[in-house]
């Protein structure tokens, strides 16, 4: 009987030592997978950096040629076409003249490339270079580094005019803050937008909707509405549930923002935004602050969107009101992008 018990040991023992070994291994493959994940990294970085500084030097040959030849405008668009075609047929595709173009004008407007971020990639500058306004360009080169944009959310938000946007809300000194430091969200009002642009959720502009149907369509878009309200968000719940006096209410949506550590309740509106709705939503601000933020939580913050608003009664709505209230317009479709920068242009010339 002995032997048959030193057995079971044995097989005990083995058993530990395989579940060690099996461990280990696991270990070993999860060691290995991060050292590549790392250094696939390292190796785009790097790659991305002489990229980048690949196509700023070409856009320097190209303008010094142009430069020490007095080349006319008319005969540079020759060298252009020249130059891509020689290009392509010495060193393959890569040089068309679109992208020659743009080279040129990478280097025109980056002179320094100590300016460069290697954290953009060239698609990023690709569609930074298509933007003609210094002030305009400056801040959405910022935000991609800050906010970490993929070239297609760059894309949305220039569509969008969200420099526009966020800027008419300013004087012309925090304009210029905004182009050079890009949004620095400090305080409740730097959360603002006016108007707010949901054309992802495809709702025709004249099509009738409920309010219901409009919060289902950005729940389904959760991602895209994120976006649109900008860094920092994080979704906490719909038609969050007050109760006072054996009455329910309900708040549309809930998000908390870590940055300025606070609840943002956001109420949707079809049509004008009321007194009503406005005094509706101070109640749940109240609410909030007694009962649902915790120690080291800011005052929460308020936001009713709607499609329209009349200026004299949201003023005199918001009168007194020590609760950070704001109201604010949302469109489903893309703005009118001429009228928004003719409305900058003369808010800079005033100030």
């Amino acid at each position: 009987m002995k032997p048959k018990s030193i057995t079971v040991k044995e097989n005990e023992s083995h058993l530990v030592v395989k579940e060690s070994h099996d461990k280990s291994y696991h270990e070993l493959i999860d060691n290995i997978g991060k050292i590549l994940e790392e250094g696939r990294k390292q190796a785009f970085y790097a790659v991305n950096t002489i990229l980048i500084k690949t196509y700023w030097d070409i856009g320097r040959e190209v303008v010094e040629f142009e430069q020490k030849g007095k080349v006319r405008a008319d005969y540079g668009s020759k060298i252009l076409d020249n130059l891509s075609r020689d290009l392509k047929l010495r060193y393959g595709k890569g040089f068309s003249r679109s992208n020659l173009v743009y080279m040129r004008l990478f280097y025109i407007r980056y002179r320094k490339s100590e300016t460069l971020s290697h954290q953009l990639s060239w698609s990023h500058y690709f569609e930074l270079l298509k933007v003609d306004d210094n002030l305009e360009r400056n801040f959405y080169e910022k935000q991609c580094i800050r906010e970490k944009w993929s070239v297609r959310e760059l894309k949305r938000q220039k569509e969008s005019a969200l420099f526009h946007r966020i800027a008419l809300s300013k004087d012309k000194e925090g304009v210029l803050k905004l182009a050079e430091k890009g949004q620095i969200i400090e305080k409740a009002d730097d959360l603002l937008k006016d108007p707010y642009i949901l054309e992802f959720l495809e709702i025709p502009e004249h099509h009738k909707y409920s309010e219901k149907e409009l919060e289902q369509k950005i729940i389904d878009n959760l991602q895209m509405f994120l976006l649109e309200l900008g860094k920092g968000f994080a979704f906490v719940a719909r038609q969050f549930r007050i109760t006072l006096d054996n009455t329910h209410f309900y708040v549309d949506m809930v998000f908390y923002h870590r940055i300025l550590k606070c609840f943002v309740l956001i109420d949707l509106k079809v049509g004008k935004i009321t007194h009503q709705d406005i005094g509706q939503m101070n109640m749940y601000l109240n609410y909030f602050k007694k009962e649902e933020s915790g120690p080291g939580d800011n005052e929460p913050v308020g936001i009713i969107l709607g499609t329209e608003k009349e200026k004299v009664i949201i003023e005199y709505a918001l009168g007194g009101i020590s609760n950070k209230l704001f109201v604010s317009k949302y469109k489903l479709y893309l703005p009118d992008k001429k009228e928004l920068e003719n409305r900058l242009r003369k808010l800079l010339e005033w100030n």
